[in-house]
C-alpha cells in the first residue's frame, strides 16, 4: 500500500504510464474490496485455516506478475491479483482473532493485528524509498512472494487442525463438491459486480452510467440474498441491522482517503498515508527514504493507539462492562477530523517538519484508537452467529475507502494539482496558452512528485509546482475534515444497544 508511493515516479516513468500513475494504487484496493466480502463468507464453508493458503498464493503470484510487467496493462493484472490476496489476508487476520481469542483479551490482540499492519505499511515506504535507486523497482515486487508464501505456510500449519468452519461444527465433514454448492454464487457475482462498478464509476471523472448500474446491481443483489440464496454471502440480519450497516458506512471515512460525496475516517487515513510522504518529497524536498520515513510516526501512532485502547477494552471486559464503545468511537472520530484540519494548515514548506510530525504521529494515535472501537462496537451489535461476515463487510468498507481515497481522492487531487500548474505557469510565461513542453511537463509532475526537486527544473518552476502541490493536498484534506464530521454523524447512529438488549426492552414494553 505505502510502497507504491515511493516507487510510483519510477514505475509511471519506465511503463511510460505518468497520466495513469493513480491506477498503481486503485488497482489493488479496488480488488482488495471486491475479495474482502467473499473471504467472509467462504471461511465459514472451508474454513479460515485452508483460506490462509489460498490467499497467500494469490498474494506471491500477484507480486510475480507485477514483478515482470513491461506494460501498464500486466502491471495493473499484476496488481488486481495482489489485491484479492490481500483482501483476503485483512480479513481472516480479524477472523483468526475473533476464533483464536477470548472476549475478555480480544481487544488487546485486535490492536496488536492493527499495530502489525501499520508496521507493514511503514516499512514498505521506508524500505521502497531506500531501495528503489539502488535495486530498482522490480525487485520490492517478486522479493514478496517467497516471504508471503513462507508466511502463509507457517500460519496455515500453526492454526489448530481442530479449527473448522461451522458446517465442520455440527459434525459433518462435508465433500469438496458439497461445499461448492453451498457457495451462493449469483449473489456473489452482483456483489462483486456492485463494488466493482460503483468504484469504476467514481475513479477519475464521475461516470453516471456505471455507477447507475452498480445501484442496479445492488438491488439485484438484495433481491438474491432475500428470496433465491439458500445461504446468503451477507445474511439478512446483518443487512437488517442499522447499527452494523452504519458502523461499515462510517468505516468509509476512518482510513486515509479523501472521498467526495463519501468519506470515512478509514478513506480520510488513507489520505494521510498515501499523501504524506507526497507532500515530503514534493513540498519539504526530501530524498525517497526520508520521504517515505515520514509514515513511521503516523503508523508509530496507529500502532499505540490501537494498543492502547485494546487494553482498555480488555479492562472493560474484565470488569464485565457492556460491549459498547458508542461514546470512545465518537470522540475518536471527532479527534481524528481535528487532526486532519491541523494537517491541511500545516502541509507548507513554511511549516516546521518537527511540527508537522507531532500532527501526522496525533492522527495516526486517533485513527488507530478509533478503528479499534469501531470494531469491538461493531460486534457488541452483531449476533455471534454472524461475526464471521459482519468482520469481513467491515473490511470490505475499509477497503472502500482505499479504493474511494485513490480513485476519487487521486482525481480531485490531480485535477486541483493540474489547475494550479497551469496556472502558475502561464504566469511565469507570460502567456494564455501553453506550449506542447509545458503540457509534457505538468504530466510528468502529475504522475511523479519526485521531479518537483529532481526533475531539472528551474527555481521558479520549482516554486510552481511546489505551490501546485502544497494547494492540492490542502484542498484534498480540507474535504476530508468536512467529510469526516458527517461521517461521524452516521457513527453516532449506530446506537449503544446490542441485541440482547434489544430483545430484553421489547419483552419489557410486552409485559407492560
Amino acid at each position: 500500500m505505502s510502497g507504491i508511493t515511493m516507487a510510483q515516479s519510477t514505475i509511471a516513468a519506465d511503463l511510460d504510464s505518468y497520466e495513469n500513475a493513480m491506477w498503481f494504487t486503485t488497482s489493488f484496493l479496488v480488488a482488495l474490496s471486491f475479495m474482502s466480502p467473499l473471504t467472509g463468507k467462504l471461511a465459514t464453508i472451508f474454513s479460515p485455516r485452508s483460506m490462509v493458503l489460498v490467499s497467500s498464493l494469490l498474494f506471491a503470484i500477484g507480486c510475480l506478475v507485477t514483478s515482470q510487467a513491461q506494460s501498464f496493462a500486466v502491471f495493473i493484472l499484476g496488481r488486481v491479483i495482489t489485491g484479492l490476496g490481500g483482501g483476503g489476508t485483512m480479513v481472516l487476520a480479524f477472523i483468526l482473532v475473533l476464533e483464536l481469542t477470548t472476549k475478555r483479551n480480544r481487544g488487546l490482540f485486535i490492536g496488536i493485528t492493527n499495530a502489525g499492519f501499520t508496521t507493514g505499511v511503514s516499512l514498505g515506504a521506508v524500505i521502497s524509498g531506500g531501495l528503489i535507486g539502488t535495486v530498482g523497482w522490480r525487485p520490492l515486487f517478486w522479493a514478496q512472494a517467497p516471504a508471503c508464501l513462507v508466511a502463509g505456510c507457517a500460519i496455515f500449519f500453526s492454526i489448530p487442525s481442530t479449527m473448522s468452519s461451522p458446517t465442520h461444527a455440527k459434525g459433518k465433514e462435508l465433500s469438496l463438491s458439497t461445499k461448492l454448492k453451498q457457495i451462493d454464487y449469483l449473489g456473489a457475482f452482483f456483489l462483486s459486480a456492485t463494488v466493482i462498478l460503483f468504484l469504476f464509476g467514481l475513479s477519475g471523472k464521475i461516470q453516471p452510467i456505471p455507477l447507475a448500474s452498480s445501484l442496479g446491481s445492488l438491488v439485484i443483489f438484495v433481491l438474491v440474498e432475500k428470496y433465491v440464496a439458500i445461504d446468503p454471502i451477507i445474511p439478512l440480519t446483518v443487512l437488517q441491522n442499522r447499527g452494523a450497516l452504519l458502523s461499515c458506512v462510517s468505516q468509509l471515512g476512518l482510513s486515509k482517503y479523501i472521498v467526495l460525496p463519501l468519506i470515512d475516517k478509514v478513506a480520510a487515513r488513507w489520505t494521510v498515508l498515501f499523501y504524506s510522504p507526497m507532500t515530503a518529497l514534493a513540498v519539504f524536498g526530501f530524498n525517497p527514504a526520508a520521504s517515505g520515513s515520514i509514515l513511521i510516526p503516523t503508523n508509530l501512532g496507529f500502532g499505540l493507539g490501537g494498543l492502547l485502547v485494546g487494553a482498555h477494552i480488555l479492562q472493560a471486559f474484565h470488569i464485565r462492562r457492556s460491549g459498547s464503545f458508542w461514546g470512545s468511537s465518537i470522540i475518536c472520530f471527532a479527534l481524528f477530523g481535528v487532526s486532519l484540519f491541523a494537517l491541511s494548515v500545516s502541509s507548507t514548506k513554511e511549516t516546521p517538519f518537527a511540527l508537522y510530525v507531532v500532527i501526522v504521529f496525533l492522527n495516526g494515535l486517533f485513527t488507530g484508537g478509533a478503528l479499534n472501537y469501531t470494531l469491538a462496537h461493531l460486534l457488541h451489535l452483531t449476533l455471534p452467529e454472524t461475526h464471521y461476515v459482519a468482520t469481513s463487510l467491515l473490511g470490505t468498507f475499509r477497503g472502500f475507502a482505499g479504493s474511494f481515497g485513490s480513485a476519487i481522492g487521486g482525481g480531485i487531487f490531480a485535477r486541483t494539482l493540474r489547475e494550479s500548474l497551469e496556472a502558475g505557469l502561464k504566469d511565469l510565461d507570460g502567456t494564455d496558452r501553453l506550449g506542447k513542453d509545458r503540457e509534457e511537463l505538468i504530466r510528468k509532475l502529475i504522475g511523479s512528485p519526485l521531479l518537483v526537486y529532481n526533475g531539472g527544473l528551474t527555481e521558479a518552476e520549482t516554486e510552481v509546482a511546489v505551490r501546485g502541490y502544497s494547494g492540492a493536498l490542502r484542498v484534498l484534506l480540507q474535504a476530508a475534515v468536512v467529510l469526516t464530521f458527517a461521517v461521524l454523524v452516521l457513527q453516532a447512529g449506530t446506537g449503544w444497544k446490542g441485541p440482547g438488549e434489544k430483545v430484553r426492552d421489547e419483552e419489557e414494553e410486552t409485559s407492560e
